[in-house]
């Protein structure tokens, strides 16, 4: 597989035909573009199948083939795009707190974000947080309600760390912690690896797929389906009772198809 970036693949795999400047509107634009149509999800580390971080081969599961991925995929294919483009990104790492209890320490680098610095300052565009997708960068400000399509989000800065907040029906939750610390991709490959395979992670255990339109979020735990307005609020939700249907939401909804026989997915999953 060839090394090369190729970005026009990537454009048709969003669906983007707009500008391409190093700008806050480009940005905004590929990151909706991007949520809407490549979801994250986890099927491999719950198949016990290796995640591949290389950049050709994560173009060719995310972009060539019918696949999402999980942060460490998500957020390398849109660096590589956002830097081809010739914006300024820097790799971050986060720790993740969308589960963990308030009084808890802070666990390990797990999740992988970006900065990027714009004339307007720096911003976090982040497609890869499989628990509270992000629909557009966030401003880099800390104190500040920042409103977009899909949720309301707020930076709080503490002991040199920053808090990322989205507010939910039951009040406001922390999604991660992160400070500016570049990244390696050797960090990156080693958040990967325990993420995929540690039993204390969900995607070893648990079915996650998530994908952000312009006016709902669509979220798959196992075989619970939830569609999402604005905020978290629940619009509805059902059960998925048979391979076929789970087949069926993949391909509808997702726009994914599973790496093995759908049946093989199915019967890892708990109702």
């Amino acid at each position: 597989m060839s090394n090369e970036f190729r970005l026009d693949d990537y454009l048709a795999r969003i669906g983007y035909r707009g500008a391409l400047k190093p700008d806050l509107a480009t940005l905004a634009a590929l990151h909706a573009a991007h949520v809407n149509t490549i979801p994250f999800e986890g099927m491999d580390p719950l198949l016990g199948r290796p995640v591949l971080l290389d950049l050709p081969s994560v173009q060719a599961k995310l972009v060539e083939s019918r696949r999402g991925g999980y942060c460490f995929e998500q957020n390398a294919l849109f660096r590589a795009a956002l830097e081809q483009i010739g914006f300024a990104v820097t790799g971050l790492a986060g720790r993740v707190r969308w589960m963990a209890p308030p009084e808890s320490p802070l666990g390990p680098k797990t999740h992988m974000l970006l900065k990027v610095d714009l004339a307007e300052g720096p911003y976090i565009a982040d497609v890869g947080f499989g628990a509270c997708l992000l629909d557009a960068p966030l401003r880099l400000a800390t104190d500040v309600e920042q409103r977009t399509a899909m949720g309301t989000f707020r930076f709080d800065e503490r002991d040199g760390r920053f808090w990322v907040n989205a507010r939910q029906p039951a009040g406001w939750r922390t999604m991660y912690v992160f400070d500016l610390a570049p990244q390696l991709a050797s960090d990156y490959e080693l958040g990967s690896y325990f993420t995929a395979t540690s039993s204390v992670t969900p995607f070893t255990s648990t079915l996650i797929l998530e994908r952000v339109a312009i006016d709902a979020r669509y979220r798959l735990v196992n075989r619970r389906l939830i569609v999402e307005a604005r905020e978290g609020e629940v619009r509805n939700e059902r059960n998925i009772d048979s391979a076929d249907e789970l087949r069926q939401v993949l391909h509808e909804i997702f726009n994914v198809e599973a790496p093995t026989p759908i049946e093989d997915v199915f019967v890892r999953i708990k109702g």
